[in-house]
């Protein structure tokens, strides 16, 4: 007989959301350990500066690193733009730069042939992974074990959880610090956050069908709201466009209007004060403002989710954030009749090149 569980629409990703705070704790409690070792022995080499490599949902997670590294470590970051070295061969002098690679699988060749390039040229290079056996993890002088436990569904939740809280533990390990102990109550409040799921199905009416949708924040939050954008569209097929707060209002505010719904997600601290002024002009346009963080900023806007936040570092305020928006992708894309577990077009492991 057909294993009909199996083939039950949403099942795997709904599963694998579930499994965050074991995750998390699993993380905290195993892996903090690790990540502090591997930590310390780049602290030594002292980097002069940092570069992240990432595709995807990686590179949201990616995105959070540079916010750590700048704001936290004070060392200069960016981005890599992969294709100056593997389609245009430049050979850029590396030498005493941190080269970070974060991939949940380790397997893109892109990635793999960057990480080799860097370290012919000079560089410190780490991979965080859900893969220690990857080609990459092979390819890099360091790795870290993210340790989420396979992951099946094709869109990303409890893989990026773990790159957010495996990067935040590294980053406080290169400045001497125990980021485990900061991080402990994570794991219960994520727990929390995924028990509220009737509210997110009730929130999930109001997109069921939305044409577009526009997503927004600032600070620690703008790599929330760009994975909550990639995670509407890979499984609801949403056109989803997520800007920083201060980006939206340089022109794409004017797309905006009273029937364009809009999630602002206000991180509790400097993000979210930063995200201010955006919120009002988008009260001012009479936009269909949805809102992810705390109870006062909810209270204030069309509807939203409070996040029990309070008493939570703003740097660590990201990895509760994801979790509704998580839970929102997978509702609305039910809503639609579509399967989250199984986006058409899209593999596991996208090989790039």
């Amino acid at each position: 007989m057909p294993d009909t569980a199996a083939a039950t629409p949403g099942r795997i990703m709904a599963g694998e959301m579930a499994e965050q705070p074991a995750v998390l704790r699993r993380l905290l409690d195993e892996g903090a350990p690790r990540i502090r070792a591997v930590a310390d022995r780049i602290a030594a080499r002292n980097p002069r500066f940092v570069l992240l490599t990432a595709r995807g949902t990686s590179d949201n997670a990616a995105l959070y690193a540079k916010y750590l590294l700048e704001i936290l470590l004070g060392k200069p970051c960016g981005l890599t733009s992969m294709s100056t070295t593997t389609a245009y061969g430049a050979k850029p002098d590396l030498t005493d730069v941190l080269v970070i690679t974060v991939s949940q699988s380790g397997g893109s060749p892109d990635l793999v042939a960057s990480a080799r390039a860097a370290r012919a040229a000079g560089a410190i290079t780490l991979a965080v992974t859900n893969n220690p056996g990857s080609a990459l993890a092979s390819a890099s002088e360091f790795h870290i074990d993210i340790l989420a436990g396979p992951e099946k569904a094709l869109p990303a939740t409890k893989t990026y959880t773990a790159s957010l809280l495996a990067l935040y533990l590294f980053v406080e390990g290169l400045r001497g610090r125990n980021g485990a102990e900061a991080a402990r109550e994570l794991p219960d409040l994520a727990g929390q956050i995924l028990a509220r799921q009737d509210e997110v199905r009730t929130l999930a009416g109001r997109y069921r069908f939305a044409e577009r949708m526009v997503l927004t924040s600032r600070g620690y939050g703008y790599p929330t709201a760009k994975e909550a954008a990639l995670k509407l569209m890979e499984t609801s097929y949403i056109p989803a466009l997520s800007y920083s707060g201060a980006d939206l209002l340089h022109g794409p505010l004017a797309m905006v209007d009273n029937v364009s719904p809009v999630i602002a997600v206000v991180t509790d601290g400097r993000g979210g004060k930063a995200l201010q002024p955006v919120l009002d002009r988008l009260r001012d346009r009479g936009a269909d403002l949805v809102v992810v963080g705390p109870r006062a900023q909810v209270e204030q806007a069309s509807a939203g989710f409070v996040l029990p936040v309070s008493g939570v570092p703003e740097e660590l305020q990201t990895i509760l954030e994801i979790l509704p928006l998580q839970l929102l992708a997978y509702e609305v894309t039910m809503a639609r009749g579509q399967d989250p577990d199984a986006p058409r077009s899209l593999a596991k492991v996208t090989e790039t090149h």
